[in-house]
């Protein structure tokens, strides 16, 4: 009896978006630096005329203004994120009702073991709250960068290309039913091999400068 209390108890301070299931892998432990951006993002005011960047590490690591020549960017990626941590961090956004909100999230749920299906069911959800709540905020779904096993890092992840690819099929045709624009940033940063192409990586997960450029370049035509 006391376990199944406590069982109760902690399920009753999970997020409102905990996953259904339980990943094929052990989860991490729990994320001081996502507590501490998530908060400074709450309190950090979203305006009308703001481009809001969101994501995980890999939108996290990019200096969005100064590669984009100016445009006014505010960066809402957070490292280690997965979709349902967005879709519990997004009411700051909506509130704003931003100008443009360019969305890339997913690796890190392929990357513990949820299927590409869970991962496009919250995709969905954040696109629906968006185009509900926020109606007039140009909305862009970018596909889920590939991977590249080469480097011998990042394991739980570079080895997911056939979960990306499909996961990507399932954005793509999501958006496809709701008239939402795709930035397919896979085919952009692929190789002929479907691997992120070396140049624009060290670790085969994360973008190094030229990386960051070759991305940048892609969405400044959607930015003007």
């Amino acid at each position: 009896m006391k376990k199944l209390i406590l069982a109760v108890l902690a399920a009753a301070l999970l997020p409102v978006y905990l996953p259904a299931q339980e990943p094929a892998v052990e989860p991490p432990a729990p994320n001081s630096y996502h507590v501490r951006r998530a908060d400074l993002f709450a309190k950090l005011p979203i305006y009308g005329d703001d481009i809001v960047m969101l994501g995980n590490s890999i939108t996290d690591g990019g200096e969005w203004t100064e590669l984009t020549s100016g445009v006014r960017i505010k960066n809402r990626g957070i490292s280690a994120d997965r979709t349902y941590h967005v879709l519990d961090r997004l009411d700051p956004i909506i509130a704003g009702k931003p100008w443009m909100i360019f969305l890339m999230i997913g690796t890190n749920d392929l990357g513990a073991g949820f299927s590409p299906e869970f991962t496009a069911e919250n995709i969905d959800k954040i696109v629906d709250r968006i185009l509900t709540e926020t109606p007039d905020t140009r909305l862009y779904v970018q596909t889920i960068f590939p991977v590249n096993d080469a480097f011998g890092q990042a394991h739980r992840h570079v080895n997911r290309d056939a979960e990306i690819v499909r996961t990507n099929e399932l954005i793509k045709a999501l958006c496809a039913e709701k008239g939402v624009e795709v930035i397919d940033m896979w085919a952009v940063l692929a190789d002929e091999n479907g691997k992120l192409k070396a140049e624009y990586t060290n670790d085969g997960l994360h973008l190094t400068g030229d990386g960051y450029f070759r991305w940048a370049d892609e969405l400044r035509g959607y930015m003007q």
